[in-house]
């Protein structure tokens, strides 16, 4: 991976659009919320992930500063690789 910064972060994840993603989200006192999904598209200051299947889709919208600052955990390709969990580190 590159190094920290938001624009980094956004160009790792453009190589990766169209792939199986997996979030963790954490939300609190030990809650996580966990989506499987595909990642759809990048913008400036976030990315999108399609979750569900052909009759019940949704959308997350993730920014960049939400793995930056590591309050959402991204893997690519299985859920052992965390490509672009680590870059709050």
């Amino acid at each position: 991976m590159r190094g920290n910064s938001l624009s980094d972060i956004r160009k790792d994840l453009e190589l990766h659009i169209g792939e199986k993603v997996w979030l963790k989200a954490n939300r609190g006192r030990r809650k996580a919320l966990v989506r499987e999904g595909i990642l759809e598209s990048t913008y400036p200051y976030h990315f999108l992930v399609r979750t569900g299947d052909q009759h019940n889709t949704s959308r997350l919208s993730v920014s960049y500063a939400d793995l930056l600052t590591q309050s959402v955990e991204l893997c690519i390709g299985a859920p052992e690789q965390r490509l672009v969990a680590s870059f709050g580190k």
